[in-house]
């Protein structure tokens, strides 16, 4: 069916591979016109697409080093674009971010606006340069550009907290989908997630996960998009929503005039013991006053966000797999335009949710309905179930108010195409998407957190003299063990998927950025700056989220500066510390000089 090999045929092998997706989820829409149940069509759809993930990454099994850590370098421009956008379009991105604008309004998009812009800093100052040095992980980066085991262990030590404390947040995610879809406890769910995660990564790798990744990608972004497209016609916003959500905003706003907000008192909402009551859009948003605060708490989110997404090692991975230094820089700009297409949608999304319960003109409106009538509905009383959702009668006249119905903002995106009215073979369609998105982040985390610790911590620092078979052995076992710890600490759900993704980024700005530009960009920077600005950057942002995380000892935030954003005490401290310590320490040789100054050419050959 294909002739000559499998790189020359991905077009044709990705096409066959789309189509048949479509023509699955016709099959589904046929099964549900004849009677079959909701619960059989989304275990259905999970199945079927893990399935497919697995083969996969089984076919793509390898135990040659270079496919196991960079796909052998052979990953053609658009295509590790795809993969890119799936491996940045995590749980948080998928399943949490439209729910996070669905409550709290504008302020929610300074995420699409860092984690966009941060690709603008990864274009221009990392990528293309990272691919030119030639390594294999983050860690080998900065223990060849610095010298020395111990730096390397330090940047391994960053790595690992932001990796992992991303990755909990993505099998968080499986979590909640695999509860709600396959009928099982949250606390099995994450197991579930992890199984399918380890069966896409395990056997090949960053060639495995690739492949994957890109067959995730099409699923996801055909999930995210049809359902807007679908609701904003029946709505009658037009086909593309995108471009009207003036006019979509405007009805919210005059919806909630129409009802009246009254926010809930602190002791009504622990009671309800759902997070997630409806916040007003169309006033003060997110509750943030107006003015100069409501500014920098916006900027400086967006911030920590930007910079969080140039640090990140998972995705700075990702170009370490293209044939050369130029494509590097193409793959960049091919990423950026995939995700593009589910970030300028998600603000659509949410807004047609929100209309889709307020609306009275609309069959699906649930404000200002009998509460009685509402909890009968067949969508409510599933996620009320699986305790996703809650209705609190506070004034006792059994009608649903705007403040009384509470969701948490993890599941709008999820629960949109059912509180839309549309075929359940949507939400299945929406289900497997979301599974999607979270897991090729979670592939992608754990493989990062794996390849650093068998590459950058055995291989360079434990056992020099270990053959490859060894080392990808050693490899595999981290993977497990990486994934299983994740899966645990998912369980106990110590904070949301956005809470944890946030952090993450945090983390990474506070102890890789200035390491990574610095690197590039000052052959002045030693070792022994390196050292201190991670500790000291890592240690100071820690210290501080500890100081005012609300899980830890929650005391006022300094300037605005709250848990979401202890990056921006961890970065600064980090650089300060960075070039006064190697301003105080003598010069990198003459070799390591002329290392970076090779390492600033984006092209020719690698400098490994």
């Amino acid at each position: 069916m294909f002739k000559g090999n499998f790189i020359d045929n991905l077009p044709k092998i990705y096409g066959t591979y789309t189509g048949g997706f479509l023509v699955f989820c016709l099959l589904m829409a046929l099964l549900e016109a004849n009677g079959v149940s909701a619960k059989t069509i989304g275990i259905l759809f999970l199945v079927f697409t893990i399935a497919i993930y697995a083969l996969i990454g089984i076919l793509s099994r390898t135990m040659q080093a270079d496919a196991y850590y960079v796909a052998g370098r052979q990953v053609p421009t658009v295509f590790n674009g795809m993969a890119t956008a799936a491996d940045w379009m995590s749980g948080a991105s998928f399943v949490a971010m439209a729910g996070g604008i669905f409550y709290g309004g504008y302020t929610y998009m300074a995420f699409l606006v860092g984690w966009t812009g941060g690709y603008v800093l990864v274009s221009s100052l990392l990528a293309p340069y990272l691919r030119k040095f030639g390594c294999y992980t983050v860690p080998d980066f900065i223990g060849t550009r610095y010298g020395g085991n111990f730096v390397r262990a330090c940047a391994v030590l960053v790595l690992v907290l932001a990796s992992f404390t991303y990755v909990t947040a993505q099998i968080n995610a499986t979590g909640t989908i695999a509860s709600r879809f396959l009928g099982i406890p949250f606390e099995l769910g994450v197991w579930v997630g992890l199984v399918s995660i380890l069966l896409c990564s395990m056997l090949g790798g960053m060639r495995a996960v690739t492949w994957t990744q890109v067959a995730q990608y099409i699923v996801l972004i055909i999930a995210y998009l049809l359902p807007i497209f679908w609701l904003s016609n029946k709505f009658g916003f037009g086909f593309f929503p995108q471009f009207m959500l003036g006019d979509e905003v405007a009805r919210l706003g005059e919806l909630e005039q129409q009802y009246g907000l009254v926010k809930n008192s602190a002791a009504a909402v622990k009671s309800a013991g759902v997070p997630g009551g409806l916040k007003s859009i169309s006033v003060s948003h997110s509750g943030v006053a107006e003015g100069g605060m409501a500014a920098w708490k916006f900027i400086s989110l967006a911030i920590c966000m930007m910079v969080g997404t140039a640090s990140l090692p998972h995705i700075l991975m990702r170009y370490f797999t293209t044939p050369s230094v130029k494509s590097a820089r193409r793959s960049v700009a091919w990423s950026l335009f995939f995700i593009f297409l589910l970030y300028f949608s998600a603000p659509a999304l949410a807004t047609l949710a929100k209309i889709s319960i307020l609306d009275p003109n609309l069959a699906t409106g649930i404000i200002g309905k009998s509460i009685a009538d509402v909890q009968s509905i067949a969508w409510v009383k599933e996620w009320i179930a699986v305790k996703q959702a809650y209705i609190a009668d506070f004034n006792g006249d059994g009608i649903l108010q705007l403040n009384e119905w509470f969701m948490r903002g993890d599941v709008i995106v999820l629960a949109t195409p059912e509180m839309g009215g549309l075929p359940y073979v949507i939400s299945g369609l929406v289900a497997a998407g979301g599974m999607a998105a979270a897991m090729s982040t979670a592939d992608g985390l754990i493989l990062a957190i794996s390849n650093a610790l068998s590459h950058d911590v055995y291989y360079k620092i434990v056992d020099p003299k270990a053959d490859v078979a060894k080392r990808l052995i050693v490899a595999r076992i981290l993977l497990v063990v990486t994934g299983a710890f994740g899966a645990y600490i998912a369980s106990m759900r110590l904070t949301g998927i956005l809470g944890s993704v946030a952090w993450a980024f945090d983390f990474a700005m506070s102890g890789l950025f200035f390491p990574l530009v610095l690197g590039v960009w000052w052959k002045r920077a030693t070792r022994q700056g390196a050292i201190a600005g991670m500790l000291l950057g890592l240690g100071a942002g820690t210290a501080y989220l500890i100081y005012v995380a609300p899980a830890f000892m929650g005391q006022p935030p300094i300037l605005g500066i709250d848990h979401l954003r202890f990056g921006l005490i961890g970065a600064p401290v980090c650089l300060i510390s960075m070039v006064v310590v190697s301003l105080m320490t003598p010069e990198p040789d003459a070799k390591t000089q002329a290392m970076v100054d090779e390492v600033r050419i984006p092209s020719g050959k690698t400098v490994l």
